[in-house]
């Protein structure tokens, strides 16, 4: 009896210790699988934030590079200006307000080639007219803003050469004629005030051609005469020097009067 009776409490005793392991076992087991499945759902998320993260990047790449291919915001049933410089077209903007979109031209946007004299003397000294290599990217921005705005307008500066600015702009982007069926308008204004730009744009004129063809004479002469004359500079007196159409002619004057004195 007492045989069975240390039997029975060593069985006892073992089974309860088999159970005690096989609940260790099962609850290091849960843990385990809820490790795992904790593990394989942050990487899940981890995934889903990097792919998120990734698309972001991507959508916010491809934006960037919309603006900085045109760099001119959507001009869709605006108006839009053409000033010269990045600082006057915040200022005007500011000034205008959010009805009007204003971009720099950077100035002159076409001239004449640089590899080749650029000017028939037989047809009248007509000029041949390029668009600038980095200049290419800002045109096509203009034109594509003008397409969709409402009136067009250039505020290039008040002078010869604003003028000349403002007609190769029209020629470049195409805007002999805008969406209504007539040519960009031109305003001027002296200077930057709320008053005198607010003046200009309720008097808006065309292109003065005749400031436009001054500007472009004095191009051309700046051309034939620099063309002409600095390599015969660079074969007497010093590689790199350029001829000026105003110096060139001085001198020729002088030298013609001291030959004169001297005769």
């Amino acid at each position: 009896m007492a045989a069975r009776t240390t039997t029975q409490k060593a069985g006892q005793k073992a089974g309860r210790s088999a159970a005690t392991r096989s609940n260790s076992a099962a609850k290091s087991g849960g843990k385990g699988t809820a490790a795992r499945a904790g593990k394989k759902a942050a990487g899940r998320a981890g995934k889903g934030a990097a792919a998120a993260s990734s698309a972001a990047a991507a959508a916010g790449a491809t934006g960037a590079a919309r603006r900085s291919s045109t760099g001119i915001p959507s001009a869709r049933g605006k108006r839009l200006v053409v000033v010269e410089s990045p600082a006057k077209a915040r200022t005007v903007g500011q000034i205008l307000g959010s009805k009007y979109v204003v971009a720099a031209s950077m100035g002159h946007v076409r001239d004449l080639p640089k590899s080749t004299l650029g000017v028939a003397p037989e047809r009248e000294f007509a000029p041949k007219y390029l668009v600038q290599k980095d200049k290419k990217e800002l045109v096509d921005g203009l034109k594509q803003a003008g397409a969709n705005a409402a009136e067009i307008f250039l505020a290039t500066d008040p002078d010869r050469e604003g003028e000349a600015i403002s007609w190769h702009l029209q020629a470049a982007a195409g805007w002999d004629k805008d969406r209504n069926g007539a040519p960009p308008k031109r305003v001027v204004f002296h200077e930057i005030t709320r008053q005198a730009v607010e003046e200009a744009f309720e008097h808006p004129r065309e292109i003065d051609m005749q400031l436009v063809n001054a500007q472009q004479a004095r191009r051309i002469l700046d051309r034939l005469v620099g063309y002409e004359i600095s390599p015969l500079l660079w074969l007497k007196v010093k590689l790199g020097l350029s001829a000026g159409r105003v110096q060139s002619v001085a001198l020729r004057m002088i030298v013609e009067r001291e030959r004169e004195i001297a005769a």
